[in-house]
C-alpha cells in the first residue's frame, strides 16, 4: 500500500508534533473543508506506528479544541495501516477562516502557508452563509430507505403538515428541498439513508462517573431510527414502579418518557452535523445524560425558553422543518420548555448545561426508596412490590411486556384506534409506538387489515 500526503492528508512521525498537526488541520479546513492527520507515519509514507491509550485521544482532542478558533472538534481514532496501529485525527468544517495558535493557514500542496491579513480579510468579505445540510451527499436514490420515506409521508399527511401525496422518492425529496439538481443533500442522507455518518453512543455506568460501565451500545441508522433506538434503550434501563391506586394498573417511569423523547429529538435535530463526534446517552446511578455536539447559542440561555417566549435559533432549518412536518418535533423553540414542564410536573430535577464541546440535558434519577419523586404523600400508590426491591430488579424485558400489553389491550377495545391515542395511553412518542407495532406484527401478535386510512387492527392469539 503506497501512502502519500496531499492537500487533505498529512503525516506526522508521532504525537510529539501535535502543534504542527493542528496547524495542518486548520490549513486543510480552510482550503477544502476537511482534513486528516496520521500520527505514526513518516513524510515519505513509511509506517512507524503510534502507541495510543485513552489519554492519548483525550490529549489530542483537547489540544486541537483549545488552540483553534473557531473551535474545531476533531474525531480521533486508531487505524491499522500495514500491520501497525496509527492514530488518525480528522475534522470537517466550513466556518473558516480557521486559526491555530493565533494564526490562519491555507494548504498549498503538501505544505501549510500562513495567510496574510489581506488574505484573511478577503476570505471573510467573500464568505457566504453556508449550511452543512445543503451540501451534496455522495449517496444516491438507491441508498435511500424508501420505507422510511413512506412512513414519514404517512405521519406528515396525518398531521396535515404537507399537501401532496407520495409518488416516488425523487419527487418527494424535490418538494422537501432535500435534493439539488437530482443529487441528494446531506440532510437527505442523515434523514433517510441507513448508512450515514450519524451514530449514538449509549452506555450504562456502575456509579456516578465513567470509570466502570455495565453496558455499552452503538446505534446507527436514519435520524428517525436513532431516536427510536435511544428512546427504547433508556426506557428499558430506567426504573419503573406499579401504581394500583386507581382501577387500572399504571406503570410509572422514574423520568417522564415524553421528556426523554423530547430531549433525544432535540439532541439530534439541533446538533452540529459538521462535527464528526456522535451523540451520547449515558445512564449513571444518579442521573441520565443526553449529549449532543452542538454549542448552545451564546446570546441566549436555556432558561430563557422556560416561559415559551424565546424563539429558537435554527442550526439545521431544513432538518428541523422535515421533522416538524412528520410531528417528530413540535413548534421550534418549545423543546426545552416541554422538557422543563414535564419534569416539574413529576417532581424531577433537570439541568440544561453548556459544555465546551456541546450541550447536555441532565435528568436526575429520583431516590424512590427515600420517597423522592413520589408526590406530596411520599407514597408509591399500592405498589405490588416494595420500592426498594423494585429499584434493584431488571426492567428490560418487563418494560417491553408492559408496553406491548397496553397496546394490545387498547387495540382489542378499539380496532380503529389512532396512533395519537396509543401515544397518550403508553406515554411514548410517535416513533416509539410505530416501533412497537412493527415488533408485534413481526412476532405474530398483530395484523393490519386494509389501508392506513379506513383499515383496522386485529389482535392475534399467542
Amino acid at each position: 500500500m503506497i501512502l502519500r500526503e496531499s492537500e487533505t492528508v498529512e503525516f506526522k512521525r508521532s504525537t510529539a508534533e501535535l502543534k504542527q498537526a493542528a496547524i495542518s488541520l486548520v490549513a486543510m479546513l480552510n482550503k477544502h473543508g476537511r482534513g486528516e492527520v496520521y500520527f505514526g507515519i513518516e513524510d515519505d509514507g513509511t509506517v512507524l506506528g503510534q502507541p495510543a491509550g485513552r489519554m492519548t485521544f483525550k490529549d489530542i482532542t483537547q489540544a486541537v479544541v483549545d488552540n483553534t478558533e473557531p473551535k474545531v472538534f476533531p474525531k480521533v481514532e486508531t487505524k491499522q495501516i500495514n500491520g501497525k496501529d496509527c492514530v488518525v485525527l480528522a475534522a470537517y468544517g466550513n466556518n473558516g477562516p480557521y486559526f491555530a495558535y493565533g494564526r490562519a493557514y491555507i494548504r498549498v500542496g503538501e505544505s501549510d502557508k500562513a495567510l496574510s491579513v489581506q488574505e484573511i480579510e478577503t476570505r471573510i468579505l467573500s464568505k457566504k452563509k453556508h449550511l452543512w445540510e445543503i451540501e451534496i451527499s455522495d449517496k444516491t436514490l438507491a441508498d435511500v430507505n424508501e420505507e422510511t420515506v413512506r412512513e414519514f409521508m404517512r405521519k406528515a399527511k396525518t398531521a396535515k403538515r404537507i399537501d401532496f401525496d407520495f409518488v416516488d422518492v425523487k419527487t418527494t425529496f424535490s418538494k422537501l428541498h432535500l435534493s439539488s439538481k437530482n443529487q441528494l443533500t446531506m440532510a437527505a442522507e442523515v434523514l433517510f439513508c441507513d448508512e450515514n455518518q450519524m451514530e449514538i453512543q449509549a452506555a450504562i455506568f456502575a456509579g456516578s462517573d465513567k470509570l466502570t460501565f455495565l453496558d455499552i451500545k452503538q446505534f446507527k441508522g436514519t435520524l428517525f431510527s436513532l431516536r427510536q433506538q435511544a428512546e427504547v434503550y433508556i426506557n428499558e434501563h430506567m426504573k419503573w414502579r406499579a401504581d394500583l391506586s386507581e382501577s387500572r394498573r399504571k406503570e410509572i417511569p422514574e423520568i417522564p418518557v415524553r421528556a426523554i423523547s423530547e430531549a433525544i429529538g432535540n439532541s439530534l435535530c439541533h446538533r452540529d452535523f459538521a462535527n464528526p463526534k456522535g451523540n451520547e446517552v449515558a445512564i449513571f446511578k444518579d442521573r441520565i445524560e443526553i449529549y449532543n455536539p452542538g454549542l448552545f447559542p451564546e446570546e441566549i440561555n436555556p432558561e430563557d425558553f422556560f416561559t415559551g417566549a424565546e424563539h429558537s435559533i435554527l442550526r439545521n432549518p431544513i432538518i428541523s422543518e422535515t421533522l416538524y412536518k412528520s410531528k417528530d418535533i413540535e413548534r421550534w423553540g418549545s423543546g426545552i420548555k416541554r422538557i422543563h414542564d414535564e419534569c416539574a410536573a413529576n417532581h424531577i430535577k433537570v439541568d440544561f448545561k453548556r459544555l465546551k464541546t456541546g450541550f447536555v440535558v441532565v435528568f436526575y434519577r429520583p431516590k424512590w426508596e427515600q420517597g423522592e419523586g413520589l408526590g406530596e404523600d411520599g407514597q408509591n400508590g399500592k405498589s405490588e412490590e416494595k420500592t426498594k426491591e423494585k429499584t434493584k430488579e431488571k426492567t428490560k424485558e418487563k418494560t417491553k411486556e408492559i408496553i406491548a400489553d397496553k397496546i394490545l389491550a387498547a387495540i382489542k377495545a378499539n380496532p380503529v384506534i389512532k396512533t395519537r391515542e396509543l401515544m397518550d395511553i403508553c406515554g411514548l412518542s410517535d416513533s416509539g409506538i410505530e416501533w412497537n407495532l412493527r415488533k408485534l406484527k413481526a412476532v405474530g401478535r398483530l395484523r393490519r387489515i386494509g389501508p392506513d386510512k379506513g383499515g383496522h387492527w386485529e389482535v392475534l392469539p399467542k
